[in-house]
């Protein structure tokens, strides 16, 4: 229009020059984030936040400067992988992530909590403004890699961090079984109608290799990763056995002792992203 004056946040026309809105929240005047990964699946339970913490501590070890971010808020569990228990504290700039023994940072609900075992009984919108809030008011400090550890699903969370925080790309975390390849296609979906790459796939639960003979079993059937990969053109980036050292990592708190091996491979496609 000839009386444009450019400004289409106080014209009400739906013209063709119209510009989108950025969602985009501003971080923390105290934050220089570099890359920002979402870690997501299309459902609970198939490890995302094992994968999420090993990412996080395998880039660690190749000398980046890495963060967390818990975005799971009613099921939060990266504080317990990585030992921490103190609470969150802040000044006027901001809250101050908790810092593991190996320099990693975290923002997670369960470290504002009283008590960790206590539930957070939000409704959608606050749960999606909390997760939100843990980018504009955390100074975070330098990071290199700050990995996002998403609820499952393709929710109000998840459509809330696309839109809010500046994602450089997607690890989607799935499973053997039937039902999660259907799943996850509706994750490769968010992702592409969002405008996000995605880096490929890790499937977790793979397989079982015995301790005594070294054959390796699949406990959860055959995978039809390949044939969902080969379908959206995008890569398997590992393959992670069921390991009874992993949980026991996972739960005393140790996961950047933790083999890491599993994903090394996957850290480092990501690091040349």
């Amino acid at each position: 229009m000839s009386s444009c004056s450019g400004n289409c946040s106080s014209c009400g026309e739906s013209c063709s020059d119209r510009k989108q809105e950025s969602l985009l929240a501003q971080a923390n005047a105290h934050s220089n984030v570099k890359k920002v990964i979402a870690v997501m699946s299309g459902k609970g339970g198939v490890g995302k936040s094992t994968v999420t913490t090993m990412l996080a501590a395998a880039m660690a070890k190749m000398g980046h400067k890495t963060a967390v971010l818990d975005a799971d808020i009613t099921g939060p569990s990266v504080p317990k992988a990585f030992g921490l228990k103190e609470q969150i504290v802040g000044n006027d700039d901001g809250m101050q992530p908790a810092v593991t023994k190996d320099g990693i940072k975290v923002m997670s609900i369960n470290l504002l909590l009283p008590n960790e075992s206590d539930p957070v009984l939000w409704r959608g919108p606050v749960v999606a403004g909390a997760v939100k809030q843990f980018w504009t008011d955390v100074c975070w400090g330098d990071v290199d890699y700050m990995f996002v550890d998403m609820p499952p699903g393709t929710g109000d969370v998840a459509l809330t961090v696309f839109q809010s925080l500046p994602i450089d790309g997607v690890v989607l975390v799935t499973s053997p079984q039937d039902l999660v390849s259907m799943i996850v296609e509706k994750a490769v979906k968010m992702a592409q109608m969002m405008h996000v790459p995605v880096y490929g796939f890790v499937e977790n639960y793979s397989y079982f290799k015995c301790p005594d003979c070294g054959k390796e079993y699949k406990i959860f059937g055959e995978s039809k990763l390949d044939e969902v990969a080969l379908t959206h053109c995008l890569p398997v980036l590992a393959r992670l056995p069921i390991d009874p050292e992993t949980a026991k990592h996972f739960d005393e708190g140790n996961m950047e002792h933790v083999n890491l091996e599993p994903v090394a491979a996957a850290a480092t496609l990501i690091s040349r992203a």
